[in-house]
């Protein structure tokens, strides 16, 4: 797979710079999906050590932008997507108040412009060797056990590290559920994380048509400090 130079047409507007780190000249192409440049670099590398260990990386997302993230939040606050629990278990939607439907879809999805998938440097994976893309669910018992993405996992653990990657989000280190499919370049990635600004994201998130807008406003504040700061530590 080879990083195109041809870079996509996402535009992202100015007042939302500091929100995401980064605008479309920092994303190239990996076959359908966009990372940021030295993440792309990075992942080829990754990707070349794996297959010789036996393993075929592939890419299920990777950039997302705001209005992509938007469209998933409202539809999952409308009831228009399914809900689940911290055990990927189905959740009523009429039974929630407005404060535990927003808990509720922060169990699985980032709000929009807290997702570190905006920055080009964060992107999920699986053992194509062992699962196909059709059939993923993106579920814990896929990346553990006897899942047919544990052992890739395992196999990360020890050598993602070595190409500038690891999991943020850990089960006890992070607001955020754990993913085990999750992976972030954090030679980037932390960079991007210290210019998150709280104040920014307010204004973007004020200006959005976005669902259950009052009550997230009222809790700004805790969403970020748990969902965006609270993240497992890189290794560097």
């Amino acid at each position: 797979m080879q990083i195109s130079s041809q870079f996509s047409s996402i535009n992202i507007p100015s007042e939302q710079a500091k929100l995401y780190g980064l605008d479309d000249r920092h994303l190239v192409s990996i076959g359908q999906f966009l990372l940021e440049q030295r993440t792309a670099t990075a992942f080829l590398q990754l990707q070349c050590a794996a297959s010789v260990a036996g393993f075929d990386v592939q890419i299920c997302s990777a950039y997302r932008p705001f209005d992509r993230q938007l469209s998933i939040w409202n539809a999952k606050a409308t009831g228009q997507r399914p809900l689940l629990d911290q055990d990927s278990n189905p959740v009523e939607f009429t039974s929630l108040t407005p404060q535990q439907l927003i808990d509720t879809i922060l169990i699985w999805s980032a709000l929009p412009g807290a997702s570190r998938h905006h920055w080009g440097t964060d992107f999920d994976i699986y053992d194509a060797n062992n699962i196909s893309k059709q059939a993923l669910q993106l579920i814990t018992a896929e990346y553990t056990a006897d899942g047919p993405c544990a052992h890739l996992h395992k196999w990360l653990i020890s050598h993602a590290a070595d190409f500038g990657f690891y999991f943020p989000y850990q089960p006890d280190l992070s607001g955020v559920s754990p993913e085990p499919w999750h992976m972030s370049y954090f030679p980037v990635a932390n960079e991007l994380l210290e210019q998150f600004s709280a104040d920014e994201f307010a204004k973007v998130l004020s200006a959005a048509e976005i669902s259950l807008k009052s009550p997230l406003i009222e809790r700004l504040t805790e969403l970020v400090n748990h969902y965006v700061f609270f993240v497992a530590p890189s290794p560097a």
